[in-house]
């Protein structure tokens, strides 16, 4: 099975640093000890977490040839995607966000006029080949090209097609799945004056833009994301569907477009009706940016739980503990030891393995629960205070950025040195192993529940 993504492919850059001064001349922050750190962007980032998810998939978008384009072209490598380039005459767009405490606190967008070029062979007979397939638009040009609008018209009588639209793009071609502009974005496109000059975010002005959407587009479904209030999908009917999103702890909603079109993505191309597959979305556009957003992409981040956890018990004086594991169906042996963790301490962190670093580990049938779910289950725990996702075979620079005073693992350890002990000694930290429960583990439930079936 393969997903193509076709779209316009943006390098961004965060610029972190900590603010700890302010300028004598001005009341704004001086930043000190600036950290570069770039990733994939617009449908790049989309082809990326689609990747993420275990897919095949291949990028067909605009590339300059510059020397942010070569950057780009290295990183969607990086990230397990495929790119087939189109030509371009124009410069890669480059976003650059200054950036400290979590905190965006400037944006500087640079590069990304141009003209797109008749597509390769190649190019076309990926989309020709693709078994679904995401557009995602910035409005940069891609999807008025001739030829590969041309290829585009024939995938939704086809193959499952997803498009993320942009007011700046084109209208989608008739006949897509799921057309999943976000509100602001609908009531911009929305060819029904009254419709689209709806106030506020009321679910009737919603309801009306997004079955206008549909008619105006021919779509088979156009589903409005609404931020925290979750989705709003029509088929044009009366009595759309709402799904609520789970409430998680937000910094940063970069990239959560990207996170819902390609999820949902995922979710059709696996056989999922469209309403399912808007709720996997959903629920991975939440656990994305509860985990951080774009800024985390690739790097550990902490979840959600209440407030943040460790600075307070560190401000007080008090003591961190970590714990880590995969926690796939969660069991009574996780919580015992969950449990015991956070008796040691004053805030428990789970770093919890990403459903790649699974998969790595356990074999291409695990997770059985994606991280997303996983993370939830685990910070609505009353023994858990933060859960922090890390995508490597092991939590170091997770326990590197966390630094607990206590890492406390099960003892199936019992009797041997934790992997992590040398690590935690570093800053005065100590490992330790907790009594398991016995008969507990989540290969047994698998066992008992196929040999049931």
């Amino acid at each position: 099975m393969t997903l193509v993504v076709v779209g316009d492919a943006l390098l961004d850059i965060d610029l972190v640093g900590r603010a700890g001064r302010l300028m004598p001349d001005a009341p704004v922050p001086v930043l000190d000890e600036l950290e570069e750190r770039p990733r994939p962007g617009g449908a790049a980032l989309a082809a990326a977490l689609a990747a993420g998810d275990g897919e095949d998939v291949v990028l067909v978008a605009p590339v300059a040839d510059d020397e942010a384009g070569a950057r780009l072209a290295a990183l969607v490598a990086e990230s397990g995607v495929r790119l087939v380039p189109l030509p371009y005459d124009g410069t890669t767009a480059v976003k650059r966000r200054v950036r400290a405490s979590g905190q965006s606190l400037l944006r500087l967008d640079e590069g990304g006029s141009g003209d797109v070029g008749a597509p390769p062979a190649q190019a076309l007979e990926a989309i020709a080949g693709a078994t679904a397939a995401l557009v995602s638009d910035y409005g940069r040009g891609i999807t008025s090209q001739p030829a590969v609008r041309a290829a585009l018209d024939g995938l939704p009588a086809r193959v499952p097609t997803v498009w993320d639209p942009h007011p700046r793009g084109a209208r989608p071609v008739a006949g897509v799945r799921l057309a999943t502009p976000n509100h602001d974005e609908a009531a911009r496109l929305c060819p029904d004056p009254a419709a689209g000059a709806g106030e506020g975010t009321g679910l009737a002005a919603v309801s009306a833009q997004a079955a206008a959407l549909v008619a105006a587009w021919r779509a088979q479904a156009v589903c409005i994301t609404l931020g925290a209030g979750g989705a709003l999908l029509s088929r044009g009917e009366t009595s759309p569907s709402v799904v609520p999103a789970p409430r998680v702890a937000v910094s940063d909603t970069c990239g959560a477009g990207d996170r819902f079109a390609s999820a949902a993505l995922v979710a059709l191309a696996a056989g999922a009706v469209t309403l399912e597959a808007v709720q996997q979305a959903v629920t991975s556009a939440a656990g994305f940016v509860a985990a951080g957003g774009a800024a985390a992409f690739g790097a550990a981040a902490p979840v959600e739980h209440g407030h943040d956890a460790v600075t307070r018990v560190r401000a007080a004086g008090g003591t961190v503990v970590a714990t880590g594991g995969c926690f796939d169906l969660l069991h009574a042996g996780h919580v015992a030891t969950l449990e015991a963790a956070r008796s040691l301490g004053d805030c428990l962190v789970v770093c919890l393995n990403s459903d790649a670093s699974v998969r790595r580990l356990k074999g291409a049938s695990r997770p059985l629960v994606p991280q997303a779910d996983r993370a939830r289950v685990l910070a609505a725990l009353e023994c858990v205070d933060e859960v922090v996702i890390f995508d490597e075979d092991t939590p170091e620079q997770a326990l590197r950025r966390v630094r607990p005073d206590v890492w406390a693992k099960g003892g199936d350890y019992a009797g041997a040195d934790l992997p992590e002990a040398a690590l935690l000694r570093d800053w005065g930290g100590q490992a330790v192993v907790l009594p398991y429960l016995e008969g507990r583990s989540t290969t047994s439930l698998v066992t008992t529940a196929l040999s049931r079936a």
